[in-house]
Parts: C-alpha cells; structure tokens; sequence
C-alpha cells in the first residue's frame, strides 16, 4: 500500500475545496433518522425486514412508514458520500485520502464487528429465548453462515457496519476513476457532460443506470453494483455547478413526481413476468424513479434550506459517524427491554426512540473523552481537529 500511496500522492495535487453546509446537515439528518428507522422495525413482524429485537404485534403504520424511509435512506447516504470524496480529494492527496479510509472506515467496522456486534445479537438470541452463556456466543460468533448473515442465530454478521464496509470498498475502488476525472483533459469532457444534464428533465436520466444497476440480484436490497453507482453519481454531482443548477431548478418536479410515483407505488401492485416490457417500464417508472426522485428533492431543497453552519452542525457532524456504529446495538438493548412493557405500540415507539437517541449521545460524549476510543471510532482525539466532517470519514455517515 505504500507503494500505491506514493505513487497517488504524485497523481494529484490537494486545492482548496469550497465547504457544502448543506451536505454536512442532511448527512446529520439521515443518521439521526437511522433510529426512528430501525425503533419501527422493531414492530414489523415481516421476516425481510432485518431488526435484532422484535415486538410481538405487527403495526401496519411503522411498517409503511420504515417503507418509505427505505427507498432513499441509504442511497442519499451513499450520494452523499461519494460527494464528499470529490471535495475531500479537492484538499488531500490521493494517498493521504487511502489512508484515511483505513483509519476512519475500516479500523472502526472490525471494531464495531468485534466488540458491539456480538452483545447485540446475544441479546437476539435471548430475545429468542434461547439459553446460552456469553462466552459460547461470542466463540459462535466468528463463524460464518452463509444462509444467515443478518447473524440472527448467533454467527458472524456485519449487521448495520455493511454501510462502511461498502463505503471503503468503494472509495478505494474508486479512487483511479475518480483520479482519472480530475486530470485537465477528462475533467473537461466531464464539464461537457454536465452541459447536458443541466438542460430540462436531463437529470432525471440518472434513473436509468442506477434501475439496471438494481436489476442484479446481489444480496438483495444491499445490492453492491446499485450502491455503488449512487456513490459514483455523488461524486459526479460534484464534479461541475452544472449538476447543482440542475438539481435546484428541478426540486419541486421531482417533489411531485416523487409523491405521484410513491402514490403508485402503495397502491398498485402488479404481478408482471420478469424482464417483460410491462415489468421494465413498471420497475425504471415506479420501483426506482421514486427513489431517484426523493433525492433530488431532498438534494434540491436541501441545498436551498441549510446553508448555514455554526457550533451545533460541527458538534453534530462529529457525532454522527460514532452515532450511526452505536445507534443499532443500543437500540437493540433498549427495545429488548420496552418492548415487554404493557402498554400501545405507540407508547413503546416514542420510548424507544427517545432513549435510544439519549442514551446514544450520551455514550458519544464519554468516547470522545478518551483518546483510544476516539481512534477506534474514526475520530481524532479532542486536542486535534476532527477529521470525519472534513474528510467523510464516513460522511454519511456515516462520512
């Protein structure tokens, strides 16, 4: 790697990069809504729907609404995050930038996957009502079943560290593509491509790689080649003003195809044969364009509400890469426990997302206090600047 490192370091020459306050805040935004997402499938008895603790009620409502969040959660994640490479590399050198991903990626998943993983699905398993100690857990912990890697029967899983597992993945991947672009001579042809996606509608043409991306069944909805290309695309939205303009002027467009395709999307359910005209045009129209749709929005009015940053988004930004590798452990724990109260659903939501964010920030503010945590959780030690909000340690978050 030092050698690769080396030679990165020659290919591009850090320039200042102009901060984006509105990517840092809907970065902030989608980690906090990381609990509200995983408190509801709490209370979703479907068996797709991945949660280390569940209730025993099904409710209809959280069911629709985790639904909803679903479709552009993760992928405005990754968009995100693929914009802030473009603006990281803008000011680090290529290897610097490997080297962060190490440090701010990959050391904080094994973390996560060594030492908070396994007391959360050993909460599972009692959840289960399965009797067994915590040492025989944690020895079954580190093999590996193919035929369950949500873990839920005590085996190796990732669980919510697939996110940066992905995102190192990709940015190093990545990075010759990305290097690539920014030489003089491509980095022009780009421009010109971004000359056309700027005309009316052209924006929303996206849809059509990211739907034959989709298309693969890799790992069902964590599809690698569909999250990757919503990574790439971030970068590209970067890569000229054009993008940007295009997004804005476009904004409440896509708001209202968004609420029109989502309409469609709840209500109709049709049962086409696979790879026929019907069900192409139903999946690029419906299944994927409502996705594409709500991140436009989201980019577009984002960009025009949250301009301004100030003490609470540094201290959010800080927080939000450890809050997203704490938040599902911590949320386990706590609805293993509410859940047995007796009392609506409704009750047990509003308390599991309450304490779980408390109790989540409150854990953050004793890690960033000590230094070997702050290095295991992807942060620098309080008596440095923070990383993470500069470089997308998991600008995600999750950086």
């Amino acid at each position: 790697m030092t050698i690769l490192s080396d030679r990165l370091e020659k290919t591009t020459s850090p320039t200042a990069s102009p901060r984006r306050h509105d990517l840092d805040w809907l970065r902030v935004l989608a980690v906090l809504l990381l609990v509200p997402f995983h408190s509801a499938l709490i209370f979703v008895m479907s068996p797709d729907s991945i949660m280390y603790i569940k209730d025993t009620v099904n409710s209809e409502f959280l069911d629709r609404m985790a639904g909803f969040i679903h479709q552009f959660h993760m992928p405005l994640l990754f968009a995100i995050s693929g914009a802030s490479t473009y603006l990281a590399l803008g000011f680090r050198s290529a290897g610097a930038y490997l080297r962060e991903r190490v440090l701010r990626l990959l050391i904080p998943a094994i973390f996560a996957i060594v030492v908070l993983l396994p007391p959360m699905t050993y909460i599972t398993r009692l959840g289960r009502g399965q009797k067994i100690s915590f040492g025989q857990h944690f020895l079954g912990f580190f093999q590996l079943n193919l035929d369950d890697l949500a873990g839920y029967y005590g085996t190796l899983t990732p669980a919510h560290t697939w996110f940066i597992i992905f995102l190192f993945v990709f940015s190093v991947v990545a990075l010759p593509l990305f290097l690539l672009e920014r030489r003089e001579n491509l980095h022009r042809m780009s421009l010109k491509i971004s000359a056309f996606f700027e005309k009316p509608i052209a924006i929303f043409l996206l849809v059509i790689p990211l739907a034959l991306a989709a298309s693969l069944d890799l790992l069902g909805d964590k599809n690698p080649v569909y999250y990757g290309m919503v990574f790439c695309i971030g970068y590209l939205l970067m890569t000229s003003p054009n993008y940007q303009k295009a997004i804005d002027r476009h904004a409440w467009a896509a708001l209202l195809l968004g609420v029109i395709f989502e309409i469609l999307r709840q209500t109709w359910h049709p049962h086409f044969r696979e790879w026929s005209l019907s069900w192409v045009v139903y999946g690029l129209m419906v299944e994927q364009s409502v996705r594409w749709m709500w991140i436009l929005a989201i980019l577009g009015f984002g960009h025009r509400l949250f301009q301004q940053g100030g003490r609470v988004l540094r201290y959010l930004s800080e927080a939000a890469f450890p809050f997203y590798i704490l938040h599902l452990p911590i949320n386990t724990l706590v609805g293993f426990y509410l859940i047995r109260l007796d009392t609506v659903i409704a009750v047990k939501y509003i308390l599991i997302v309450g304490l779980t964010t408390l109790i989540t920030f409150g854990v953050y503010e004793l890690v960033r206090r000590i230094s070997p945590f702050c290095f295991l959780f992807g942060m620098k030690s309080r008596k440095g600047s923070n990383v993470f909000v500069k470089h997308e340690a998991p600008k995600l978050s999750v950086n």
